[in-house]
């Protein structure tokens, strides 16, 4: 009996990774679409002998709706993009065509193979400065070129929906984190900087005064969520993810252990992300199941991971966020 086929776009990433490895466990024939640009083949290692595992690398705004690499398959996990939220201020044209040119095309292959469901990684920063706990229907308010961006793509997929009875479901993940989190590339989450300084000894650079909360979750809980989107009888539906139970960034940095140094607080930036998770528990049964002080241990188990990643300091992080202080000061000035 041939295995169900199920494509992961951005398979090589930090959660496609790990939805690529749940599928395999669940008995699937993967098919991995990934540039390569934020993603590494070494997050693939356990499948590199998997001929039910293969590796497509190419641009996902190149691909051919009438080509053989989605005839068959059942499922569409859709991952790729780009999603670092400083370098989007910087350059927007990117963001808009990779998340949004880039959802089009995926879900037009998607439409010309018939595909059984489809679902769409979207991000809670389509919510903007939100009310807490955050349901759903929140009003949507994108406070910068990564959150609209990823927020238009989610538009494309409802409206392939309704258009062209596309079946499809909507996750919008909170703060994710977990093993094989991004290590190159531009300043961003907040694992990636502390993991590297943890590694050199260096001190924890702390955005605020650090009580700021987060509604992390564990990357294999997210890939969890996604697997139950699929095979639900539910279509045209967004659900929220995260652990329902936010952590302060200094509770993180007393779980990791070191020195700290405070950064200026970043306009534009919620002092809490919160996500309302009734309807996804209620509807698909789902439930976080990994503790954070359990998540960042499997972290620090695996810490050797981050050795390569850019180190960050005060002065780094003033050059690399210079314009995120240019444009969403002005943003927040104009708000109050």
């Amino acid at each position: 009996m041939r295995s169900p086929v199920a494509i992961v776009t951005g398979g090589a990433g930090f959660i496609g990774s790990h939805m690529v490895d749940l599928l395999v466990k669940e008995g699937f024939a993967v098919r991995i679409i990934d540039d390569l640009s934020g993603g590494h083949t070494k997050n693939l290692s356990d499948h590199t002998t998997n001929q039910n595992v293969v590796l497509e690398e190419c641009d996902i705004r190149e691909l051919d709706p009438t080509g053989p690499l989605f005839k068959g398959a059942k499922y569409v996990f859709h991952f790729a993009g780009k999603g670092d939220i400083v370098p989007s201020i910087e350059n927007p044209i990117d963001y808009m065509s990779i998340n949004v040119q880039g959802t089009v095309r995926v879900l037009e292959c998607s439409r010309e193979s018939n595909i059984t469901k489809f679902v769409y990684a979207a991000s809670s920063s389509c919510y903007g400065l939100a009310d807490i706990p955050t349901k759903e229907n929140h009003p949507i308010q994108p406070q910068y070129p990564y959150a609209l961006s990823k927020y238009q793509g989610e538009q494309a997929v409802l409206h392939w929906h309704n258009i062209y009875s596309l079946p499809a479901n909507i996750i919008r993940i909170f703060n994710a984190y977990g093993t094989r989190v991004k290590t190159t590339g531009a300043y961003g989450a907040v694992f990636g900087v502390f993991f590297k300084q943890k590694l050199q000894g260096k001190p924890f650079t702390v955005v605020g005064d650090g009580t700021q909360d987060r509604d992390f979750i564990y990357v294999t809980d997210v890939a969890k969520a996604f697997y139950a989107a699929s095979l639900t009888n539910r279509s045209g539906e967004i659900f929220n993810i995260g652990a329902g139970n936010p952590q302060s960034v200094n509770k993180l940095v007393k779980l990791l252990g070191g020195d700290v140094i405070y950064v200026p607080r970043r306009p534009g930036e919620p002092d809490r992300t919160f996500a309302d998770i009734t309807k996804i528990k209620a509807e698909l049964g789902w439930q976080p199941e990994v503790s954070f002080e359990e998540g960042v241990g499997k972290m620090v188990a695996n810490i050797d991971y981050w050795k390569d990643a850019p180190l960050w300091d005060p002065d780094s992080i003033k050059k690399a966020t210079k314009v995120w202080f240019k444009y969403m000061g002005k943003s927040e000035k104009n708000d109050n």
